[in-house]
């Protein structure tokens, strides 16, 4: 202990470069926990909609109609806010929020928990993550 406290003495530079780095991850692994809170995988989303989650597709008209799970609602994240009175049936109910790779269903994610919806989960890895599982993709 006392070798540690003379080099750190010793070395003030390097020794406050280390105390910053750590205090820098620190951070960084708080703040990756707090945003990936609301993130479900694949299997548990499935558990969800098994018991009545509804599914909120935000990615555009086009690529919903190529492929999407089945049972999901398409309402493209840009018109999130102009559909809220027709979402509003949902704030009392888990919703389940993706899209093609689950970074445009966070921030609609928020958006959401912001309008008043209490029990909202974005799709860790989006559709992407769900054809990996090979579950099933609905396409119209």
């Amino acid at each position: 202990m006392q070798q540690l406290l003379e080099y750190a003495l010793r070395h003030q530079a390097l020794t406050l470069f280390a105390l910053a780095s750590a205090l820098a991850v620190l951070v960084y692994e708080l703040r990756e926990r707090a945003r990936g809170v609301g993130a479900i995988g694949p299997q548990d989303a499935v558990r969800m909609m098994n018991q009545g989650a509804a599914l909120l597709d935000v990615r555009s008209a086009e690529e919903f109609a190529a492929g999407h799970i089945r049972g999901a609602r398409n309402v493209p994240a840009g018109q999130l806010a102009g559909n809220s009175e027709s979402l509003k049936r949902f704030k009392d109910k888990p919703v389940i929020v993706y899209c093609e790779q689950g970074s445009t269903a966070g921030a609609a994610m928020r958006q959401l928990a912001q309008q008043g919806f209490g029990k909202v989960a974005n799709l860790r890895g989006g559709l992407r993550a769900w054809r990996a599982e090979q579950l099933p993709v609905a396409r119209e």
